[in-house]
């Protein structure tokens, strides 16, 4: 399987456009390329159960958010609000930016 070019990184404030958590929007906390799915905080929330490390103690509820598609989501443009999607231009030094389709300003 090919890893993903993903316009979507690490700390980037995106909202879930469709889905079961359609309308939330969080931080992005990890990105993994290899399954093109993210992970962002208070979304898409699982429980798991540990058993007790030693006798006598009781086990545990752990919550953690759990990844998903990262299509399913659009970055939030820090300038409107909104969500929008993302595009790259050169600058004249040669590194590249991205910018936001709506304002067409730096993301």
């Amino acid at each position: 399987m090919a890893i993903m070019k993903m316009k979507i990184k690490k700390g980037d404030t995106v909202k879930v456009i469709s889905g079961k958590y359609k309308g939330k929007s969080g931080k992005v906390i990890r990105v993994i390329p290899a399954t093109a799915k993210i992970v962002v905080e208070s979304v898409n929330v699982h429980t798991r159960f540990e058993k007790a490390k030693q006798a006598g103690q009781p086990g545990k509820k752990v919550e953690f958010p759990a990844p998903f598609p990262v299509s399913k989501v659009m970055l939030i443009d820090s300038t409107s609000g909104q969500p929008t999607r993302i595009g790259y231009t050169y600058l004249e030094n040669g590194s590249k930016q991205r910018i936001a389709k709506g304002s067409g300003k730096a993301v």
